[in-house]
């Protein structure tokens, strides 16, 4: 018994700590939509241009995924999560001397590229930590700091930028990557992943590589939605700062989105607590579906009405990340988790990245959210797809 519960002591530790590398990789992520209309209005540009920017950010944050997952099944996650904070931290600093807007599209490229080492060293090491029955429950723990790293991003950007230029919030960046490197490499084993005997009865010794391409698809058009959304957040709660006037406006709107990204952690909670085996891929079609009438909303809010329905959207929003997870660890076999991991992510935020571009490109928050709604409809149907082709052709779902 003692032994029982050090273990899971132990594994609940180990989860915590990834989930700090989790939340900080989001914070990285946000850094920018906190910050891009001042980048704007320096370098005399667009709304495109900032969309172009982001897009440059999440880009390789997707696209290294596939590298990282290949590099963390051979030599292990603690070299590969160090090298992602040391990056980020160094790419934040650098921003600092920036001079031209042709010197931040390659930082951001940098950072985007370090950042994407993050999610399939991290998500592998949890899934093979947790046994099959606790993973969801782990994956939401694992999500619900991520979303806590959204929403830091712009509560801290809003503290900073009343008292910093918007160099020097990304200069107070390097700081926590550079602390949490010096832990992981005092405290996490390098040791490649071993899934607990416990678990091992229950997973797939085979992949399911056709549900887990279904699956991705769906993910990527996700992806879209997911960086739409939140390339712009902050600039959406422009309207409200009028009736807020004793406020500065670039901290009032990032304290807004912050505020609103904090429901999301909820979202990341409940999808943890509700998420089954077996009932995963209805469970996300559903959160799916109810997402097209909330994104619909948002087009239309009024001003004083925005918090509020950008904030349904957040809950509903990342429920889909844990069940997302769990579905992916259910398709792929042990042996190869970081490799599926990496796929996923690679497709999910490199093909997601231009949702910035798609955003920026809009003219109007109606045909922005318009848009969006029917890439959520779309990401739905492919998982009815899914489902059709687990319970029709092949009879079976999958172990």
């Amino acid at each position: 018994m003692n032994h029982t519960t050090r273990v899971s002591t132990e594994t609940f530790r180990l989860v915590l700590l990834i989930s700090c590398a989790h939340a900080l990789v989001h914070v990285y992520e946000q850094a920018f939509p906190g910050v891009e209309q001042l980048v704007a209005a320096e370098f005399h540009t667009t709304k495109a241009w900032m969309g172009y920017l982001g897009n440059t950010w999440r880009l390789p944050f997707g696209l290294g995924a596939f590298a990282a997952g290949w590099l963390v099944d051979r030599f292990g996650a603690k070299w590969l999560l160090i090298a992602y904070l040391l990056g980020c931290s160094a790419a934040c600093l650098a921003v600092g001397g920036v001079t031209s807007l042709g010197a931040m599209f390659v930082l951001m490229f940098v950072m985007g590229a370090f950042a994407s080492i993050y999610h399939p060293a991290g998500l592998a090491l949890i899934s093979h930590s947790v046994p099959v029955h606790q993973r969801p429950r782990a994956l939401g723990l694992h999500g619900v700091m991520g979303s806590l790293g959204i929403a830091l991003g712009p509560l801290v950007a809003g503290l900073f930028l009343a008292v910093l230029p918007w160099r020097g919030y990304y200069a107070v960046l390097a700081v926590p990557g550079v602390l949490l490197a010096l832990v992981f490499f005092r405290r996490l084993d390098n040791q490649k992943h071993r899934t607990p005997k416990a678990a091992q009865s229950h997973e797939p010794h085979s992949g399911h590589w056709g549900a887990f391409a279904l699956l991705v698809f769906s993910g990527s058009v996700g992806g879209v939605i997911y960086a739409a959304y939140l390339n712009f957040l902050p600039r959406y709660f422009d309207p409200v700062a009028q009736y807020l006037p004793g406020i500065e406006r670039a901290s009032l709107r990032n304290f807004v989105a912050s505020g609103v990204l904090v429901v999301g952690m909820l979202g990341q909670y409940l999808a943890g607590r509700i998420g089954r085996a077996g009932r995963l891929e209805r469970q996300l079609a559903a959160i799916l579906l109810v997402l097209v009438p909330l994104l619909l909303a948002m087009g239309v809010a009024p001003p004083l009405w925005r918090p509020l329905a950008a904030g349904a959207v957040s809950l509903v929003l990342f429920m889909q990340q844990p069940i997302y997870n769990s579905l992916v660890a259910q398709f792929v076999p042990a042996h190869r988790r970081s490799f599926g991991y990496g796929i996923s992510n690679t497709l999910t935020f490199g093909v997601g990245s231009f949702g910035a571009t798609l955003s920026g490109l809009m003219p109007t928050d109606w045909a922005n959210f318009l848009a969006l709604a029917l890439l959520a409809l779309a990401s739905a149907a492919v998982l009815g797809v899914l489902l059709w082709w687990q319970n029709g052709p092949r009879k079976t779902p999958p172990a």
